[in-house]
């Protein structure tokens, strides 16, 4: 996965942390768990607060 793949990143964060709030964590503590993601595999500084955002958004829909 890279950073634009925002949909299967929502989805993965979904499934590994389906107990989790995706509006209590912030932009740091989201991009340490995207990092950390198996499959994730993009440079750590093509990231920005839009795609991060973007990546939250999506998280919460997976969760509805």
């Amino acid at each position: 996965m890279r950073w634009t793949d925002v949909q299967d990143i929502a989805i993965e964060l979904a499934d590994t942390y389906p107990d989790e709030d995706p509006l209590t964590i912030g932009f740091v503590e989201l991009h340490k768990r995207v990092l950390a993601l198996p499959g994730f595999d993009d440079d750590p500084q093509r990231s920005s607060e839009k795609i991060l955002e973007a990546i939250q958004m999506t998280w919460i829909e997976e969760m509805d």
